[in-house]
């Protein structure tokens, strides 16, 4: 009984895998820079969303906010949560990047004249290259040497 066996040698097997590992050693770091720069442009539309809510609450309060929660959810909107953006951006964390507002000087009613925003991502090189800043003149500038502030470049 001299039976011809039917399937893939043992060679054939580790062939395809080999070529399937060579693909995947490719696509994957095209892939982890694909993710990066969407954190990083997700970081960029953050800024203008909250430079445009900062906007709408001095327009709204009579000056800018003293922190960022004051631009979260809250039902009925005040000044202490006037519910401009969502409750993720809220907390400062978003698609892989930290956001920091800081305040700056105040008048004599306590208004804030001045702020300043920053985005840094949660895992330099993983989850962004790039550090970015705002402040009230509504420029955004990148920086991906450290930290980015008003004398680093607007981006395009």
């Amino acid at each position: 009984m001299n039976k011809k066996q039917k399937g893939f040698s043992l060679i054939e097997l580790l062939i395809v895998v080999a070529i399937i590992l060579i693909i995947a050693a490719m696509a994957i770091p095209n892939l982890l820079r694909s993710k990066m720069s969407a954190n990083e442009a997700s970081a960029v539309g953050s800024l203008r969303t909250l430079n445009t809510s900062v906007i709408t609450y001095s327009t709204t309060y009579g000056g800018y906010p003293h922190a960022l929660s004051n631009l979260g959810p809250g039902s009925p909107a005040t000044s202490t949560s006037s519910d401009l953006i969502d409750s993720v951006l809220a907390s400062g964390t978003k698609s892989g990047y930290n956001f920091a507002y800081v305040p700056g000087a105040t008048d004599a009613a306590g208004n804030v004249l001045t702020y300043t925003i920053s985005a840094q991502p949660v895992s330099a090189g993983t989850t962004g290259q790039r550090n970015f800043f705002t402040d009230q003149s509504g420029v955004i500038r990148g920086n991906t040497a450290g930290p980015a502030d008003v004398s680093s470049t607007p981006i395009g």
